[in-house]
């Protein structure tokens, strides 16, 4: 089975990145090179969209990573705005944390992400400064562990 074609409509998919699925089975796609993400049922049905192009909350220069917590929050590595945005399953903008720069807790273009559903830490690849960062939840925050 296969699904979508490249475009820009509803369901349709420009240099799609990374692909992650929920625990009630729905299809989550960072759709980079139309700024957004994506979400489907698991057999490739369209459900909704998120996000645009630009530097605010909830909008992206680049989705490239996805990776989905124990509560199936959506964290998502927006690459070109060197930041991790963190999102409710519908789409929901939550938190964000990162800047550009070579410090801890500073990105450049991040790229992988992963969430340990049991201690609920956060694993960036940090692309261009070579690293793996680590993060954990604090009250709904998060920090660099």
């Amino acid at each position: 089975m296969k699904w979508s074609e490249e475009g820009t409509n509803n369901g349709q998919l420009s240099k799609p990145e990374s692909v992650i699925v929920d625990s009630k089975d729905n299809v989550y796609v960072a759709d980079y090179g139309n700024h957004r993400i994506q979400k489907f049922t698991n057999d490739g049905k369209f459900m909704l969209k998120w996000g645009s192009k630009g530097i605010g909350d909830g909008e992206f220069n680049g989705p490239a990573g996805l990776s989905i917590d124990r509560n199936d929050n959506i964290y998502v590595t927006d690459k070109n705005n060197n930041r991790i945005q963190v999102f409710t399953a519908d789409g929901t903008f939550l938190t964000k944390f990162g800047s550009q720069g070579n410090a801890t807790g500073q990105f450049i273009l991040p790229e992988g992400i992963g969430v340990d559903t049991k201690t609920g830490l956060v694993y960036v690849a940090d692309t261009g400064n070579y690293q793996i960062q680590v993060f954990r939840p604090v009250d709904s925050t998060i920090s660099a562990a």
